[in-house]
This record gives C-alpha cells, sequence and structure tokens, in this order.
C-alpha cells in the first residue's frame, strides 16, 4: 500500500516511526503509499493512521503480485471481501474493478463515523502470511443539536440558556451577547449561559458558536426580551404664541411599548376633542394646538404606561408674545444706543469723550444693536 491524495503520492522517509498521522481534506480519497524506492507491497508490514471527515468516499488500494496465493480485506476482525467475493453486507463497501492486475483496492462510500477503525489488507505468499494495515479516524464537523428557545422575561429574572453540540474533536461552545444597540461582546465559554437579576440592558440576541476547526463554525442564536416598566425620557415644556400651533412633546422608553395618556389637571384629554389632536409614533407622543388660546396655557402631564408599570411628566404650555417683546427690546436698545459705550484703551484714529475715554460712534451702536434685533427675533 501506499499513501496520497487522488495521484499525488506522498514519500515516506525511512527513518520515520510508525504510526503516522496523515490528515486528508477534500471529498474523495485514494490511499496507497511508497517509500522512496517506489510502492510498497502488502508484504510489507505498515501501519498508518488516517483522518477523514464524514460523507466522503475513500478509497484503499492494495499492490500485489504473480506470488500472492489469496488476498482479503478486513475491517477489524469482520471480513469485507475474500478475493473477489464480497463478505460485508453493507452496500457502500465496495471492490475496486476494472483495475490493474497487481492491483487489489476497496471504496467506502459516504464515510461516517461507524467506518472508524483498523482496516487490513492480508496477504498469504508461499504459505506466509502478510499484511498492512491502516486505522481509519473520522472527523465529525461541530453541529448543534439542541438549544434554548426564544424567551421573554421580566427585568431582575434569572435566566438559564442551554446549547448542545456534537463533533470529533469534541466542539467548544462559546456564547456572544449581541445588544439592540448594536455591541457584541464574548459572555462565556460552555454549553451553559445563566444571567442573574436580568435588566433591560441584557436583553438582544445570544448567539451560540460550536467550532472543532474541522470545518466552519456552527451559529445559532436566542433573543432574549426583558420587559421593564416605562420611563420618560424626554418632556419639554413649550412656549406658543396666541393663534399659533403648538405642540408638546412626551418620550417614553418600555418593554412591551408604552401607551400614552394626556392629562390637563386633572382632566383627560382626547384625540380631536377641544382643538388638540394626540399623535403617536413608537416610543413618542405629541399633543397638538390648532390654535394655541389663552384657555390651552397651562400644566400638562404626560403618562406613560404598560403591562409593566406607570409613570407620568409635567410638561407646561406658556404664552410667548413676540411684538412685546420686540417692543421691550427696543426701548432697551434705544436707551443703550443714547449713551457712547466704552472701552480701553483706545488705539489710534478713536473718537474720545469729554473724560477722555474712547468711544463708538452713535451709528456703529445702532447698526450693532439693530442686527442683534433681527437675530433675537428669529426665535
Amino acid at each position: 500500500m501506499c499513501c496520497g491524495i487522488r495521484d499525488r503520492l506522498f514519500h515516506i522517509p525511512s527513518h520515520l516511526r510508525f504510526p503516522l498521522r496523515v490528515v486528508l481534506t477534500g471529498r474523495s480519497y485514494l490511499s496507497h503509499y511508497t517509500n522512496e524506492t517506489g510502492a510498497l507491497p502488502c508484504a510489507n508490514a505498515l501501519y498508518i493512521v488516517e483522518q477523514v471527515h464524514t460523507a466522503m468516499n475513500l478509497t484503499y488500494r492494495c499492490n500485489v503480485d504473480n506470488k500472492v496465493s489469496r488476498v482479503a480485506w478486513l475491517n477489524r476482525t469482520t471480513i469485507l471481501f475474500a478475493g473477489s467475493e464480497k463478505w460485508s453486507l453493507d452496500p457502500r463497501v465496495i471492490l475496486m474493478e476494472n483495475t490493474a492486475v497487481t492491483e487489489y483496492s476497496i471504496k467506502i462510500q459516504n464515510v461516517d463515523v461507524h467506518d472508524e477503525g483498523p482496516y487490513v489488507c492480508s496477504i498469504l505468499t508461499n504459505k506466509k502470511p502478510k499484511s498492512t494495515k491502516v486505522h481509519l479516524i473520522v472527523q465529525v464537523p461541530a453541529r448543534i443539536t439542541n438549544i434554548s428557545k426564544d424567551i421573554t422575561v421580566n427585568e431582575g429574572s434569572n435566566i438559564n440558556l442551554m446549547c448542545l453540540a456534537v463533533g470529533r474533536p469534541e466542539a467548544t461552545i462559546v456564547w456572544k451577547h449581541h445588544s439592540p444597540r448594536g455591541t457584541h461582546k464574548f459572555v462565556t465559554e460552555g454549553e451553559n449561559l445563566e444571567l442573574t437579576s436580568v435588566t433591560k440592558e441584557q436583553s438582544g440576541s445570544y448567539e451560540c458558536i460550536a467550532s472543532n476547526e474541522i470545518s466552519s463554525p456552527d451559529v445559532r442564536t436566542v433573543q432574549v426580551t426583558v420587559n421593564y416598566p416605562p420611563f420618560i425620557s424626554k418632556a419639554r415644556s413649550t412656549g406658543t404664541p396666541v393663534g399659533q400651533r403648538g405642540t408638546l412633546q412626551c418620550e417614553a422608553s418600555a418593554v412591551p411599548r408604552a401607551d400614552f395618556e394626556w392629562y390637563k389637571e386633572d382632566r383627560r384629554l382626547f384625540n380631536g376633542l377641544n382643538g388638540v389632536k394626540i399623535e403617536n409614533q413608537g416610543r413618542q407622543s405629541m399633543l397638538v394646538f390648532f390654535n394655541v388660546s389663552e384657555e390651552d396655557y397651562g400644566n400638562y402631564t404626560c403618562v406613560a404606561i404598560n403591562t409593566m408599570g406607570i409613570t407620568n411628566a409635567s410638561i407646561i404650555l406658556y404664552a410667548t408674545d413676540v411684538h412685546v417683546n420686540a417692543v421691550s427690546l427696543t426701548f432697551i436698545l434705544t436707551l443703550t444706543t443714547e449713551n457712547a459705550l466704552s472701552f480701553s484703551p483706545a488705539g489710534p484714529g478713536a473718537i474720545h469723550d469729554v473724560n477722555g475715554a474712547a468711544v463708538l460712534p452713535r451709528r456703529c451702536v445702532r447698526l450693532l444693536l439693530t442686527a442683534t434685533l433681527l437675530h433675537l427675533l428669529k426665535f
């Protein structure tokens, strides 16, 4: 026998001691053994350890000559073929036909773990039995066989996730957490993942990765949903002039998603009544006033509710009058321009008052304050 992959031969130096390990990759293999002088006949005692993956086709070849009187292939103590007669009941094991006269080969199709073990080409030459041995090791890629189902729990609960995998060599299992915020981090290694007193930050998908370096890892995920009561993250008071459109906004985070209610003092507000509209968009609720009146000003309460709890926040709609503020600001600016702005030290060519202090020309001051007024009126 000689050892190689397809038509490529691996020469085995004479100083090597057996067993020798040969790792094969691919789908179909032709195993045969040579030394540096050429093919070794089966009469030479040789022992090879060979590793292959499941679902592969494997061919073992034994070289014989005209001095051989009897020949057989065995697996452990079971005779597969005695000469051309098949003893094995396994349809996947066949004797190769249309080969050279000096070749006695078998083929194993779709190798699985049950094919593992020693294979012996046994011959009888001049009434002297000799053999060549190959020990087959079947490797199995890591595969997840059982994993916990998606789970929903309340905040503060304990969780135990499970992920089982098989493989040869034994599969290694790693857990990773993918949070809703997009962060990814290693959690632990092993079949079981225990989470105690979970928080909303621990929700998201938990990825089980099983690998044994035989092939690509097998990856499956468990979705963990953590219920928690609402908390209002945004509630801002707003000023709106009479006759204008006004909006109060309220934003709440919660699982399950919160329902919103609006109140003015102790009176609940409903959508489309009393000149208001309630718009809910995901985590946000808006109370819209189509035409703000004096009666609309005051304190409003945003209430967020889900099955886990309830919370609220106060928001004020207050009056603003652009015309009144503009008149007041103009009066202040007029008073300011009547008094030149002094500054020190004076540069060359500066205008000075009677006390010797440097002043800005009134025209410049008026231009500056007018620009400031126009900017402020935008708000």
